[in-house]
């Protein structure tokens, strides 16, 4: 793998050396390992090791200066053909996300402190895969900024015991170093730390205090109080303000106690886990991720923030009893050992790595009615073929979602009830927060249409699939010409799937999945019209189309005389429909001699499915019975009218489609202009009843 690390600078601090760290673990276990920062002093080392590092102004906020980096990260990452992107602090992120999202490149961050609650930082929870460094920072990345638990990973920063080797401390000595690491800010605490230590020094003027680390730019003024503080407090001469340093594993192997003064939720403390390794004791205030690896009075002291007493007893404690002390240390070590080692970091790291670069997270987007989004299942089924590790959700209408529920090639579905919860554009907004948790690779947008154009842009997945359309078509990042609208719905989606390398072929079908007590629920309306499948011949037929497609029904006289066609050579008929049909079924009811059984608003979709099932013909026009029927196998009829059949047939085994060919068809009118309706009615009951029995055969 090829691996791009992102962060502001590589000077001294925590995060570049755990950088550094990884970047040489990378380098020497077959990997290739590339750095992007504003430079610093452990470059040298980074390039020693054989990463290569870029220097760009990463670490500025300014608005243009970002934008340029974008763009230079771009090329870098294509012209070393870059695998994964692993952001570690703000700004870089928000540079590499987008470099990411133009490249197609996997997008990972590291959460290296407890973020802020602003804009800002959400971009710290946008990577496939979010580490946390510890157990707080993980709740609050799932708390504050809507991170799913799935998508982070817990990966403790680490110790190089080969740098920070454990050595035995001598006891009875007549000094006793302190020390401080960490940058001079007022979230470090070093006002109460230098307090504590007055109150120690009072007692016992041999001590020692070593500050380590150094204020930024816009902390000096901080710096000067701090150095002033220790003049005031009397204790100038005993403390030693060290500045940054890369020699830490030797200053603290000089070191007698490690003290850890933060003030506020403190993400690991990696100081810690490299005293304890050398063999130092450590106080530490009760914040953040310090509660993960110091136990009280077993790897360490706990005291509260902000309180210097605290701090200056729990020292004055260690120097009172050097037992306690070693013990501590030397349970400690044992912890780091088991925890904390380089090695584990690197290669949990290297794990999420290998996660990241074999997971595919997809979404189908199909809002539509039953009948269109039955004709995706064949979609579906395909991506699964393609991609069978992928994870696969499908956003449907809330009318149609529950027939995807029992789908076995999809892992999610998920509902966008545009009518209700989901309704206007505070609605949309709360469907756009919750789909993007699931960081989307890619998403196909099969409805097509301005609202889900903006809807898969808005996701920023990696890629995007449909057609470019005039509905804002080119915000689709692998949009294709709609050139072809007379293919059927089945293929006319296979042409989107082209894209992913996924072909149309004549195996190609339709399917539903009704559960066992669907088909019970079928069974026991059979039994009730006193109907037993094997003994008799069934012909389903769906008395009319949707509500709005009045031009797709047959004339009821017509189906009546089919009835009592069918009913004279010993056929038994079900007529099938929703709740609206009731006074279809009451005005064939009157016109018919003989008697179907009515099964009018009694199933649900699947209900019905498992009841077309147990059909030897299905006879329907141009509605989402016809695709139930194509997935349920069953011989179909199929009546067309003012729609085209080239457009709208489903694949099928055995399909006849009847149609009368006029001058004014197909022409997609809801209401017929002349009245006559003469594509419908000039099909005949004994041309429908013949297919049937050639069907039957």
């Amino acid at each position: 793998m090829k691996i791009l690390q992102i962060l502001p600078e590589m000077n001294v601090g925590g995060v570049e050396r755990g950088t550094l760290d990884l970047a040489k673990y990378i380098s020497a276990h077959g990997h290739h390992s590339i750095v992007v920062s504003n430079g610093g002093s452990l470059v040298p080392s980074l390039e020693a090791s054989g990463t290569r590092h870029y220097t760009l102004p990463v670490h500025e906020k300014n608005l243009w200066t970002m934008i340029e980096s974008m763009k230079s990260l771009e090329k870098i990452i294509r012209d070393e053909k870059v695998d994964i992107v692993h952001a570690r602090s703000r700004v870089p992120a928000w540079i590499a996300f987008f470099a990411c999202r133009r490249t197609g490149v996997d997008f990972v961050t590291t959460c290296h402190g407890y973020y802020s609650q602003n804009i800002f930082s959400h971009v710290m929870g946008w990577g496939k895969r979010v580490i946390v460094i510890s157990e707080i920072i993980g709740r609050h990345m799932i708390d504050h900024f809507g991170v799913q638990s799935d998508n982070i990973r817990l990966i403790h920063r680490s110790v190089d015991l080969e740098k920070f080797s454990f050595r035995q401390r001598q006891s009875g000595l007549s000094s006793f170093t302190v020390t401080i690491v960490g940058r001079i800010t007022p979230l470090k605490g070093h006002v109460y730390f230098l307090k504590a230590m007055a109150k120690v020094i009072r007692q016992f003027p041999y001590v020692r205090v070593q500050v380590i680390g150094d204020a930024r730019a816009d902390k000096q003024a901080y710096k000067e109080n701090i150095l002033l503080l220790t003049k005031r407090l009397g204790i100038q001469d005993k403390v030693h303000f060290m500045g940054n340093r890369r020699d830490i594993p030797q200053l603290l192997a000089d070191s007698d106690a490690l003290v850890l003064s933060t003030i506020t939720q403190e993400a690991f403390g990696r100081v810690i886990i490299e005293a304890q390794a050398i063999g130092v004791p450590v106080v530490a205030t009760k914040v953040g991720g310090v509660v993960d690896i110091v136990e009280h009075e077993k790897t360490g002291l706990l005291v509260l923030p902000k309180d210097p007493d605290a701090i200056a007893s729990a020292v004055l404690r260690l120097m009172n009893d050097r037992k306690l002390g070693d013990a501590m240390a030397m349970e400690a070590r044992r912890l780091v050992e088991g925890k904390y080692t380089l090695d584990q970091m690197a290669l949990k790291t290297l794990a999420v790595y290998d996660e990241v670069k074999h997971s595919l997270n997809i979404l189908v987007i199909k809002l539509s009615a039953v009948g269109d989004v039955i004709l995706v299942t064949a979609s579906l089924k395909a991506l699964r073929d393609k991609f069978p590790r992928a994870h696969i959700c499908c956003l449907a209408g809330r009318e149609s979602a529950a027939i995807l529920h029992h789908c076995p090639y999809i892992n999610d579905v998920i509902v966008y009830d545009h009518k209700g919860k989901d309704r206007g554009l505070i609605g949309f907004w709360k469907l756009l927060v919750r789909l993007r948790k699931f960081r989307f690779d890619r998403i196909i947008d099969f409805q097509n249409n301005m609202r889900t154009h903006i809807l898969a842009f808005l996701c920023m997945p990696r890629a995007s699939y449909g057609y470019r359309n005039d509905k804002l078509g080119q915000l689709l990042s692998h949009g294709i010409p709609d050139d072809r609208p007379d293919l059927p719905s089945v293929e006319h989606q296979f042409r989107v799937l082209n894209e992913l390398e996924i072909v149309y072929d004549d195996t190609v079908r339709l399917e539903l999945w009704p559960r066992p007590d669907d088909e019970a629920y079928a069974g026991e309306i059979l039994q009730g019209e006193w109907i037993e499948l094997g003994r008799h011949k069934v012909v389903g037929i769906n008395i009319s189309a949707s509500e709005r497609w009045g031009t797709k029904n047959w004339p009821m006289s017509t189906m009546a005389e089919l009835c009592d066609l069918l009913a004279a050579d010993n056929i038994r008929v079900i007529i099938t429909g929703m709740e609206k049909d009731k006074a279809f079924a009451r005005e064939l009811a009157g016109r018919i001699k003989s008697k179907p059984s009515f099964i009018i608003g009694k199933t649900t979709v699947l209900q019905l499915a498992a009841l077309i099932k147990c059909c030897n013909v299905y006879l329907t026009s141009d509605s989402a019975p016809l695709h139930i029927a194509a997935a349920m196998g069953v011989p179909v009829v199929a009546l067309f009218g003012p729609t085209d059949p080239k457009r709208h047939i489903p694949p099928a085994d055995r399909l006849v489609v009847i149609r009368k060919e006029m001058p004014c068809s197909p022409c997609y009118k809801t209401k017929c202009k002349s009245d006559a309706h003469s594509c419908m009615k000039g099909i005949t009951a004994q041309e429908v009843y013949s297919q049937i029995k050639k069907l039957m055969t």
